[in-house]
């Protein structure tokens, strides 16, 4: 199953009016384990940066003036998003609204709202009443975003895929954003990984002595025909 983690920044918003889609960060899971592909696209809005979006985002109209405008990447990132992988999106309206007004405006056909899964509706029911935002689930699930001084797409979309991996059952691969033996295909810059190294020195036991006995008295208990009896040697 595949599935892109999906963020982006825009100017304000509005998605039907003035403002436009700055930034957009993506990443790759397949069967609920990233990948390493990832999208991360910088784009011109074609118009100046309001002062409240440029506190948030740290992208001011010098570093943006010279990016492509979204028309001339819209076709890299619905290369990206393609085979109906489903779209993991926090506050899903938001971005399915910018992203749609974009392709339309750029001529491409839009994306079915189908597509989005959002995880802040999933918050919301998992745990009603408690606050929702990307921030409070990150230091719900114990999840780093100390990194997290700017708004930026590529870096949410990354927390909100380890967010979302404890929203959907609490499982907790190791989750980098690579696996072993397989090739970073970043679609902006390709780095290269390897196979993870393992641990020089084996981590302890963590069955206390007190409690290793408790077990071994436990199996004695239960006669020579347990399975447990069995492979205890």
């Amino acid at each position: 199953m595949r599935e892109i983690v999906l963020d982006t920044e825009t100017t304000g918003f509005d998605a039907e009016g003035a403002d436009r889609i700055v930034e957009i960060g993506a990443l790759e899971l397949i069967n609920h384990l990233p990948t390493g592909r990832t999208l991360h696209l910088y784009i011109n809005p074609e118009r100046s940066m309001p002062q409240e979006a440029l506190e948030v985002h740290g992208l001011g109209d010098d570093f943006l003036r010279d990016k492509p405008k979204f028309a001339e990447v819209a076709q890299q990132f619905i290369d990206f998003i393609a085979d109906d992988a489903k779209l993991v999106i926090h506050n899903a309206s938001f971005d399915m609204k910018f992203l749609n007004a974009e392709l339309k405006r750029a001529g491409f056909p839009t994306i079915p709202w189908a597509r989005a899964l959002d995880t802040l509706a999933v918050a919301r029911e998992k745990f009603p009443g408690s606050p929702a935002s990307l921030d409070a689930l990150c230091r719900r699930f114990g999840v780093d975003n100390s990194s997290r001084e700017l708004h930026g797409a590529l870096l949410d979309s990354e927390l909100l895929a380890e967010v979302y991996l404890e929203l959907i059952g609490g499982r907790q691969p190791d989750f980098v954003l690579d696996q072993p033996g397989q090739e970073k295909t970043d679609v902006q810059q390709t780095g290269q990984s390897g196979p993870r190294a393992q641990r020089p020195v084996p981590l302890k036991p963590r069955m206390t002595d007190e409690e290793a006995t408790a077990h071994a008295e436990f199996v004695a208990k239960l006669g020579t025909d347990a399975i447990w009896a069995r492979y205890s040697h």
